[in-house]
């Protein structure tokens, strides 16, 4: 398949973009220099919300949407793209692309969470050391769960049974439960909206995961797609209390400049296979967000904006996705990763284990991140099992280990072997011992790169008095008394506090 481009263009601008064009396809294979894609905010409320933001540490992300009845992924079905994940495997009519799509938009006359308990996800969560939730209000699909008054495409429907619920309006319900536990409030939105008629024009085809249209050829159509969008948000903004966190998916409807076709060409294509075959276009989609972050601001002043994916200033912190980086970040991030399963329920899940899930929360701490964990709930409105069992252990780890956690700040060499650790304000530091599968607490723990400072204490988290160490080169050892080893005070990592070290 061919790119195409909006407009024509001279024989030099072909060749610079057929070289851009090569040089993506080597780029998709080399990492990528995420410290370079950052612009900081400048904005005083949103710069002292961003700081709040990075001591909370550990949030809980939620997909759920009519698409969970049939246990796909979420949306991403009805994108005409030749990818695995996108392919069709539900319904009547998998292999009939138009049928599809209207049995699956159909699912909303079906969809009827009668077990919905915001309440007790929310008590599982605070248990669990999380400190706010980012919940899908409306993914590709279109499909809002939240009571809009720009569409019928939503759960507060009447020809969806779950209308009539007292908590219909599932976005409404879930922040109000989340507030009343002390988390923030954080509001995921598509910008894309593949139900609309202004997004996939009914009168074409879709092509790929864009607009089905030229926004240039047809301006009024894209700019009454544009409005829909604002008002769309605005109303999440203006009617479901206090929100902290606009959470903005879907990279690609994006304002694109000609002028820079390296930035907007570079590094933007994908391959499946080894047939280097394009799956979808570049093509200009603005939807004006620096007019509508203003606008949402007024409404919620230090909102935190984050426009995932697109370089500029509305990206407030980035957010790797189903990945933890190598190195620490010299910028506000946060991965956000899938517990079990996928990002939508997924019938008969296998959740990380305990010891995976501390694991992975200490290891983005200590690089200075914040893990986003995905929860994905059923259609019927509950939690799996597997998933409050895995919350369950989060809550025991946390309780004895959390004030190591929260409030702390990255700091080098961030891990020496099978130890992670991280600093706070106060100039103490915390060191986890990242335990094996199945190991006992060991008698001595050895750190390299940092020393306590004269009269320091050492502490063990969870048990009561000072640990017995000694200097070791730059370092420092410290000796675990046997009758902690024996009962230790929690499971998979141990943190050792240390009041004050030396400066280098």
């Amino acid at each position: 398949m061919l790119v195409q481009l909006n407009t024509s263009k001279s024989m030099k601008k072909h060749c610079l973009f057929a070289v851009l064009l090569m040089a993506s396809f080597q780029l998709l294979a080399q990492p990528i220099h995420e410290d370079e894609r950052y612009v900081p905010e400048t904005d005083p409320l949103v710069l002292a919300k961003l700081e709040e933001w990075q001591n909370l540490k550990f949030g809980l992300l939620m997909h759920w949407g009519a698409y969970s009845q049939w246990g796909i992924v979420e949306s991403w079905s009805l994108c005409p793209e030749d990818y695995g994940w996108c392919e069709r495997k539900k319904g009547e009519n998998p292999r009939n692309y138009f049928a599809y799509k209207q049995e699956y938009e159909g699912l909303l006359k079906t969809f009827n969470p009668k077990q919905f308990e915001p309440q007790k996800w929310a008590e599982a969560a605070k248990a669990a050391g999380m400190k706010y939730v980012v919940f899908t209000t409306k993914h590709h699909d279109g499909f809002c769960m939240f009571d809009t008054k720009y569409t019928n495409y939503k759960i507060t429907s009447p020809d969806c049974p779950f209308h009539e619920h007292p908590k219909a309006d599932a976005t409404k319900a879930i922040f109000d439960a989340f507030r009343a536990e002390g988390l923030w409030a954080g509001a995921y939105f598509s910008k894309p909206d593949w139900h609309h008629e202004n997004y996939w024009d009914p009168y074409f085809p879709p092509f790929d995961r864009n607009v089905n249209y030229d926004p240039k050829l047809y301006p009024e159509k894209w700019e009454k797609y544009v409005q829909f969008t604002h008002n769309q948000i605005m109303e999440l903004v203006s009617d479901y209390g206090k929100v902290d966190i606009l959470w903005l998916d879907g990279g690609w409807v994006k304002k694109r400049s000609e002028e820079n076709i390296e930035e907007n060409y570079q590094g933007k294509f994908e391959e499946a296979g080894t047939g280097g075959f394009i799956k979808h276009r570049i093509v200009d989609q603005d939807i004006r967000m620096d007019e509508l972050v203003a606008k949402a601001r007024e409404k919620q002043p230090g909102l935190i904006v984050v426009d995932r994916a697109v370089h500029g200033k509305n990206q407030n912190y980035l957010t790797p996705e189903n990945r933890v980086p190598e190195k620490a970040l010299p910028y506000p991030w946060e991965s956000c990763i899938i517990s079990g399963g996928g990002w939508a329920h997924t019938p008969g899940a296998k959740y990380m284990s305990g010891r995976e899930g501390v694991h992975l929360l200490v290891d983005i701490v200590a690089k200075g991140g914040n893990l986003l964990l995905n929860i994905a709930p059923t259609p019927e409105g509950t939690f799996q099992q597997g998933a409050y069992d895995l919350l369950k252990e989060y809550a025991g780890w946390m309780e004895v280990n959390g004030e190591a956690i929260y409030n702390s700040r990255a700091i080098a060499p961030y891990k020496e072997n099978n130890v992670a650790m991280v600093k706070h304000s106060d100039g103490s530091m915390a060191f986890f011992y990242l335990a094996e599968e199945g190991e006992e607490m060991p008698a001595e723990i050895t750190i390299t790169s940092h020393q306590p400072a004269p009269g320091a204490e050492v502490t063990l988290l969870g048990a009561k008095g000072a640990l017995k160490w000694e200097k070791a080169g730059n370092g420092f050892k410290v000796s675990i008394p046997q009758r902690w080893r024996e009962n230790p005070p929690c499971k998979y990592a141990w943190t050792i506090k240390v009041s004050d070290v030396i400066t280098k």
